[in-house]
């Protein structure tokens, strides 16, 4: 499954949006049940984020794998190794404060950018539970992917 990814992000062809709103559903009807990892890679969980349209207003969801650091949650930006940020990156930067889903359980949460010292450490971590990232990130040329943090927020 990863080889097909990479064979295809390679080639300039990026299946997010394509995929997504089945994976949302499914997801979203299962209570987490199915699509809360990664085919092929059980360490690799999957969230839903929430987000709004920077320009549009629109609510969307995203369906992201993150790594729980214990006091808050990180995903990573890497829309497949392509040279721009996903929307989602762009929407959470003018509208922070939202919702995530794992499993059953919403919780809401306020995005920030990592510093580039909680970007190397959380990197490392990312890497960790999915090796793709290091393809992504040779394929994203001069685009250093960014990882946001999800602060916890009553």
């Amino acid at each position: 499954m990863n080889s097909v990814s990479q064979f295809l992000n390679t080639h300039g062809i990026y299946l997010g949006r394509r995929s997504t709103k089945l994976h949302v559903a499914g997801y979203r009807w299962s209570k987490g049940r199915f699509g809360a990892h990664l085919m092929g890679w059980p360490s690799a969980r999957i969230l839903l984020l929430d987000h709004v349209g920077a320009k549009s207003g629109t609510p969307r969801t995203s369906p992201l794998m993150y790594h729980d650091a214990g006091a808050y949650l990180a995903v990573v930006a890497s829309k497949g190794g392509q040279p721009t940020h996903p929307a989602w990156f762009h929407n959470l930067k003018a509208h922070p404060d939202t919702t995530i889903q794992i499993g059953a359980q919403v919780r809401r949460v306020r995005a920030r950018v990592s510093t580039d010292a909680e970007r190397d450490a959380l990197w490392r971590k990312c890497v960790e539970f999915y090796p793709g990232y290091e393809f992504f990130q040779r394929n994203a040329g001069n685009r250093r992917i960014p990882i946001v943090i999800l602060d916890p927020r009553e």
